[in-house]
């Protein structure tokens, strides 16, 4: 019979922090080390280090470093042999950043056959996909290969810098989301020129179809991306989207629905409702712009209205608009600040050091740290859709810095055989032991 403290705590045996480290220990163990025989630290070791340490909030390297004997490593994250930052550096800089994408689908996958996502769909069936850039890195002295550069038009100073497009399924009324594979915007292979948001987004849209090729995706995302050329991007890989539009970028789109206005061409819509005053205008089939009038979109141009200050938005969508779904509608388009506010800020803000330069490299190091910051922040997000103890331990705790600190705090003060065991005891409490000293002191 299930005791009430085990109903409290009940886990997804299939979902938790421990059985998603083993699922992440064996693919990188499938992964071919193209290091000699000799090597003292295996590739899958040293790939799980460094996803420990993201997975533990370390604020540096040498903060995880100081942690090599650790016992904890190896029975929580299955580390055999820790590398020292050296040697973890030099490993992971000649790694290939893509072998790593696999693994969020494998997460997501789980996630799917747990049935976890279902109260994720939004319309008819279909999942929000917001897709924004991020940078994560900017040095006026470090830098590698594939670093993209800027230069001060005055002083002629160079700044070096990494970003990443990311895109993740998010929902108005959820604060979890979930990320996919992030594409990194450096400097391809042979390339001098750097490379754009634009181009990352074509090979961003390809890995997404060749993986995810029959999900039902309605891509939600700024005004830089309402433009002819990747609009035609999203339909030739079959998805749906939500795109922000905005006055200065598309004068002929607005005065073309300010024509039908005048006309009794759009449909007007308003009503309050909870002390808010709502105001839609749509209309479907209408042309991007002058140079791509054959380029038809559906419009809508919504307005909120508070006792304090009024909003306005406007959107281009592929989904025929009608009065049944815009409010819906427009409730999607707004959900891309998900992937800023539940994605990006908690990686800058929560604990996560998403800036921090944990560790340059030469060749590709910066970027496969910030793709495994990315993977460890995956799989947060599914103990949060998926782990009531998880949620417990939060609620307890109040804020995820908290949470993060304390489980560092029993991982590296106890001896203990699963993440699992550090919530529990977190959430129920625990005895603290006299402390035993290993060893004679030194003398004073």
């Amino acid at each position: 019979m299930e005791s009430r403290r085990d109903k409290d705590i009940k886990q997804r045996k299939d979902l938790n922090a421990d059985t998603l480290f083993s699922l992440i220990r064996s693919r990188f163990e499938n992964l071919k080390d193209h290091q000699s025989e000799k090597a003292q630290i295996p590739l899958a070791d040293a790939f799980m280090s460094a996803f420990a340490m993201f997975s533990l909030k370390d604020p540096s390297l040498l903060f995880f470093e100081a942690r090599r004997s650790d016992t904890n490593l190896k029975t929580i994250y299955k580390v055999n042999k820790v590398p020292c930052d050296t040697q973890m550096r030099k490993i992971l800089d000649e790694q290939d950043p893509a072998s790593i994408e696999p693994l969020f689908s494998d997460i997501f996958h789980q996630l799917q056959r747990g049935k976890c996502l279902e109260k994720m769909v939004y319309l008819d069936d279909y999942y929000l996909f917001s897709i924004d850039g991020t940078g994560y890195f900017s040095s006026n002295k470090i830098h590698c290969k594939s670093c993209c550069t800027k230069t001060n038009s005055k002083t002629g100073e160079v700044t070096y810098h990494h970003q990443m497009l990311c895109g993740a399924i998010v929902h108005p009324d959820l604060k979890e989301v979930i990320p996919f594979a992030p594409e990194p915007i450096v400097k391809q292979d042979g390339e001098k020129k750097n490379d754009i948001e634009r181009n990352a987004s074509k090979r961003y849209l390809e890995k997404l179809r060749k993986t995810h090729p029959h999900l039902h995706l309605i891509v939600v995302e700024d005004s830089l991306y309402s433009n002819a050329p990747h609009i035609r991007e999203l339909e030739k890989h079959n998805l749906n989207y939500i795109i922000g539009a905005k006055e200065g970028d598309h004068n002929f789109l607005f005065n073309y629905i300010k024509s039908a206005v005048k006309d009794k061409l759009t449909t007007e819509i308003k009503f309050e409702k909870d002390g808010v005053a709502h105001q839609f205008r749509f209309m479907n089939k209408v042309p991007l712009n002058e140079s791509n009038q054959d380029q038809l979109v559906n419009f809508v141009e919504y307005w909120e209205t508070t006792p304090k200050k009024t909003l306005h938005f406007s959107w281009v969508t592929s989904l025929k608009v009608t009065e049944e779904n815009v409010f819906d509608i427009m409730r999607g388009g707004r959900a891309r600040w998900r992937i800023e506010n539940e994605t990006f800020n908690t990686l800058k803000n929560q604990g996560y050091h998403f800036e921090h330069n944990f560790g340059h490299g030469y060749k590709n190091l910066s970027v496969v740290f910030a793709m495994l910051m990315m993977l460890a922040f995956l799989v947060d997000q599914v103990q949060q859709i998926a782990s009531r103890l998880f949620n417990a331990v939060w609620k307890k705790l109040g804020t995820k810095r908290r949470m993060w600190e304390d489980i560092r705090s029993l991982f590296i003060g106890y001896s203990v055989d699963s993440m699992e065991e550090i919530l529990i005891a977190l959430f129920y409490g625990f005895k603290k032991g006299k402390l035993l000293i290993s060893s004679d002191p030194p003398p004073s």
